[in-house]
Order: C-alpha cells, then structure tokens, then sequence
C-alpha cells in the first residue's frame, strides 16, 4: 500500500480472445511491477502472466464479466545494484514459481497472499481453463 511505502504499476501487452457469440475469453499479456522495502532495502519486483478473462456482450456491449491472473514467472533485486537482500528460503518456498518473489515482499510487508493462484502450470491453471471452456461452450 502507498501507506508501506510500496507502488505497482500493470502494462498491459497484447490480447488474444476466442469469440462464441456474446461470449468471449481474453487473455492478455501483462506485467506487475512493485517498488517496496525489504528488510530495510528498498527492492523492485516484477511479475509476468497473463490477464484470463470471460467476457460478455451484452445490450451491445462487451464488458469483463470475470478477471483472473495466471503467474507465469517474477524476480526481486535491490534498486541499488550495490545493496544486497537475503531472502528466507522457507518462507520463499511456500509459494508457487510463478510469483514466488512477489508473494514473498507482499508477506514480509504484512499481506495474506493466496499460495493457491493460478500458475503457467499445474491444476489451478488447469481448472481455470476447463471451467471457461465450458461456460464458453455453455452460451
């Protein structure tokens, strides 16, 4: 929060949707960049995925009905190149790969982050999918 000092940003890349009629799903490259503290040092963490969204045409207007993110992958360094930060293994590892190091800064800065999101691989990736698969085959 700009409370904790912490600021993030979201680009936004380029989408890709599969049309059925008035439904669609979008999915569009993004990336999170968060300046924060950690532990004292003041750090960058950038996160890659996709935005996975099911979105409508209704009254003639397409609108998101349901936002999701896949984590595909993310980083931490120290802005000062000369700085240094050590990270708790223990606590890195209760994360998944794909936002691993954001999860880890947001849990150190007094966040509950949700260990369970969706990932470049693995069930919750895939059960994110089946479901928009059938709800767009479902219109």
């Amino acid at each position: 929060s700009w409370d904790k000092g912490s600021r993030s940003q979201h680009f936004l890349g380029g989408t890709a949707a599969e049309i059925r009629g008035a439904r669609a799903i979008a999915q569009t490259r993004m990336s999170i960049n968060a300046r924060s503290r950690l532990d004292g040092v003041e750090v960058d963490a950038v996160c890659s995925g996709r935005f996975f969204d099911r979105v409508e045409k209704r009254e003639g207007v397409w609108r998101i009905s349901r936002r999701s993110v896949i984590y595909e992958k993310d980083r931490i360094d120290p802005v000062d190149p000369n700085a240094r930060i050590s990270l708790d293994a223990e606590l890195l590892a209760r994360f998944p790969e794909g936002y691993r190091h954001l999860a880890y800064l947001q849990t150190k800065n007094g966040a509950r982050v949700n260990p369970n999101l969706p990932t470049a691989r693995g069930e919750a990736l895939e059960k994110l999918v089946a479901e928009a698969k059938a709800w767009l085959a479902a219109q």
